[in-house]
């Protein structure tokens, strides 16, 4: 499988480049350059499958460089650190089903991707006698899942960037607690957006990007992208076991649209009619559901919610869906992303069709997100997170008669206790792995959101080869 970028100036490389290349050199992303049919022999086949057999069957479809035996280690190695024997388990709420993806080192769904990234990234590392500086801004769950991906691996050391005082206490303290010496907490005055914009501009500089070996955690990774393509698949071979009709519906809560742009790539895999639609739903931080409306991709203020992993304006995957919606031209996907760069803004209403085909949309109030964590728990006695709830509150929003639903649950409600206790007057109950987290020793950087000064950091704690 050869990858290519979004804007043209990368082809034909193979997946491992691809994954340690991060941001394509041209500023685009990199995608496959075709997407793996699966039949429907083929997902009957695969219906006793476990978690990480399954995980090989998909990942394997878009990875031709690196043996089996090898793949195959690597992802049982990343999923034995789940306490659920199903990794990402299905529970059955009345007419919905949530996908719980929330049992991995740090409570979070991006647990499922960057538990294997960072073996990945070992395995890689090791095979090539070379080191890497991971560098990664993060709205909360991304950094924790980051560093416990690769804390303590000889050959890397990682650099987060979190917004100061924008995460919740516990998204925080889980990632500065972490004391190993290869790992580097910087909050920045400033939110995720600034972050992330840090971020590419210095991946933007090829020779320093080169220089310092840096590489990409965020969802830019493609890698990031193809390990939640699995748990989409997952779910639609459970459901399809269990109810007569195999077309379902995903709630997705998302901010920065890479946990729904799997869903669309799982989607454009499986047999015609398996996903009926996506179902994009955002907090008040609402560019994306905009997009979905009526094609408006504009910025706005970030504003602080109860969901902190989706108070995001900029998402940093949109560019591959626009790749797609754009018919694969790269041209015009350049020159989109370039304007959007400079004006904060694109109209893309002339594709509304074809993306009301892909998608439905809502923006959830943060009084919607109070209600449903408080109704869900009186009828179902099932607590959610914020960012899960507004994935309820959009499914049942536009729930179809007949058609399964299921909502990814994203994070563990304990995560977010002081929002689940203004819901439903009690704290959930704190799990194992974070019992005592908040009397730990901490260390963190305080800095502008300032690219340079990140740059002069970098080069003062990089590891060299």
């Amino acid at each position: 499988m050869q990858y290519l970028s979004t804007r043209g100036g990368i082809a034909h490389i193979p997946f491992t480049r691809a994954v340690l290349m991060g941001l394509a050199e041209d500023g685009g992303l990199l995608l496959p350059r075709t997407i793996p049919r699966i039949g429907s022999e083929t997902m009957q086949a695969w219906q006793e499958l476990s978690y990480s057999e399954l995980a090989f069957e998909v990942m394997s479809r878009f990875i031709d460089d690196i043996p089996n035996s090898d793949l195959r280690a690597l992802i049982d190695k990343s999923y034995s650190t789940f306490n659920h024997k199903d990794v990402t388990p299905l529970v059955h709420c009345g007419d919905l089903h949530i996908l719980e993806l929330f049992h991995g080192p740090t409570l979070a769904f991006k647990d499922v991707a960057l538990q294997f990234l960072g073996n990945l990234f070992e395995y890689l590392l090791d095979r090539d006698d070379s080191v890497l500086n991971i560098l990664g801004a993060t709205s909360g769950d991304t950094g924790s899942a980051a560093i416990y991906g690769v804390r303590g691996k000889e050959r890397v050391n990682i650099f987060i960037l979190h917004p100061h005082q924008r995460v919740s206490p516990v998204q925080e303290k889980q990632m500065t607690t972490v004391l190993d010496d290869n790992v580097y907490n910087i909050a920045i005055r400033g939110s995720f957006d600034d972050g992330q914009a840090i971020v590419k501009k210095i991946f933007g500089d090829i020779d320093f990007k080169n220089t310092y070996n840096l590489g990409a955690i965020n969802s830019i990774n493609w890698a990031r992208v193809l390990a939640q393509v699995v748990y989409y698949v997952w779910s639609c071979l459970h459901i399809s076991s269990h109810e007569k009709d195999s077309t379902l519906d995903f709630s997705v809560p998302t901010g920065n649209f890479g946990d729904i742009f799997a869903g669309y790539i799982a989607k454009r895999m499986l047999p015609e009619g398996t996903i009926r639609r996506l179902i994009l739903a955002t907090n008040s931080n609402d560019i994306l559901s905009r997009f979905v409306k009526d094609g408006d991709y504009s910025l706005s203020s970030v504003v602080q919610t109860s969901s902190p992993s989706m108070d995001i304006q900029s998402a940093s995957n949109f560019e591959r869906y626009l790749y797609y919606l754009l018919d694969s031209e790269p041209e015009r996907t350049r020159d989109l992303m370039l304007e959007f760069s400079r004006e904060g803004k694109i109209d893309l209403s002339s594709y509304d069709d074809q993306v009301r085909r892909d998608f439905a949309s809502l923006a959830v109030s943060e009084e919607d997100v109070t209600a449903t964590i408080k109704q869900f728990y009186k009828d179902h006695n099932y607590i959610l997170d914020p960012h899960t709830a507004i994935g309820v509150k959009a499914a049942q929003h536009h729930r179809k008669k007949g058609v399964p639903m299921v909502c990814l649950a994203t994070a563990h409600p304990a995560k977010f206790g002081d929002a689940v206790l203004n819901a439903i007057g009690r704290e959930p109950e704190i799990p194992e792995s974070i019992a005592g987290l908040m009397e730990k020793e901490a260390r963190c950087e305080l800095m502008d959101a300032d690219s340079n000064a990140i740059q002069d950091y970098l080069k003062a704690h990089a590891r060299h080869a």
